[in-house]
């Protein structure tokens, strides 16, 4: 049996040591870990399918990460495609249990999921990877303004979820201002 080479032994130890932070970031970025599994191990084999030497651990986790990143935006423009292909994509009426309505709780990887790639990719490089507005630009090879646009959208998109309890009736209907807690409450009371 042959030695190994140097390149596996930098991808045997970049897994053992970082692969669960890569799936943590890969979820992160597309909300799911079976999708996010995927993504990791697409960005290890183009990563390491082209520069097989001269890496070292930490090196070659900066190129996973930005596979990772670039896999994931290539999905996302695939999927928009799809999107204005075939806007009538049928999906079935499904009703939450009433009973799961006392267990509901706030799941942030849902909420990213809801967003468009480029502001998931924004927010999770700003709030996940801690970079900041210019170097995200970079990153991602757009423009600053971009970037605080991604990401301001994409914060309101999550506040605006976040803020009620998910109801449409409560996102539409306007609270009264002449109206207190009491006399809402009151008003509940009467039959």
């Amino acid at each position: 049996m042959a030695a190994k080479s140097a390149w596996e032994g930098v991808v045997t130890e970049l897994v053992a040591q970082r692969g669960e932070a890569l799936l943590r970031y890969a979820t992160l970025l597309c909300g799911s870990r079976d999708d996010a599994a995927d993504l990791v191990q697409d960005a290890l084999v183009r990563t390491f399918g082209r520069l097989r030497n001269g890496f070292s651990v930490e090196s070659a986790e900066a190129y996973v990460r930005r596979a990772i990143l670039n896999g994931h935006l290539d999905g996302g423009r695939r999927t928009t495609r799809w999107r204005r292909i075939a806007p009538l994509e049928y999906r079935p009426d499904e009703q939450p249990s009433p009973a799961l309505a006392s267990e509901e709780r706030l799941d942030l990887h849902e909420e990213l999921r809801k967003l468009t790639p480029r502001e998931r990719a924004c927010l999770v490089l700003r709030y996940y990877d801690d970079l900041k507005v210019d170097d995200i630009a970079d990153t991602l090879g757009i423009s600053s303004g971009a970037v605080k646009r991604y990401l301001s959208d994409g914060l309101a998109k999550m506040a605006i979820s976040l803020a009620d309890d998910g109801t449409v009736e409560d996102r539409l209907t306007p609270r009264n201002s002449n109206t207190t807690p009491r006399k809402e409450a009151a008003r509940g009371h009467r039959i």
